[in-house]
């Protein structure tokens, strides 16, 4: 399944691509992955497989993009 991430305009500023067990592939506007959420594991990854978080802290990816 597939997700749009909004900016609060409208702008889309990236996608989740879901697995059904859980799992996320996050990518940017032109679909360039920036990371992952690995849902067996219980982590975050960047696109290089390095682990920045455990749980999922997907929404890491668009933080210069969303602002509140």
């Amino acid at each position: 399944m597939r997700e749009t991430i909004r900016t609060f305009s409208g702008q889309i500023v990236g996608y989740y691509e879901v697995d059904p067990d859980g799992s996320k592939t996050v990518k940017d506007f032109s679909g360039r992955i920036l990371g992952y959420y690995d849902a067996d594991s219980d982590t975050t990854k960047l696109f290089s497989g390095v682990i920045i978080a455990r749980g999922d802290v997907s929404g890491i990816f668009f933080k210069d993009k969303i602002h509140f």
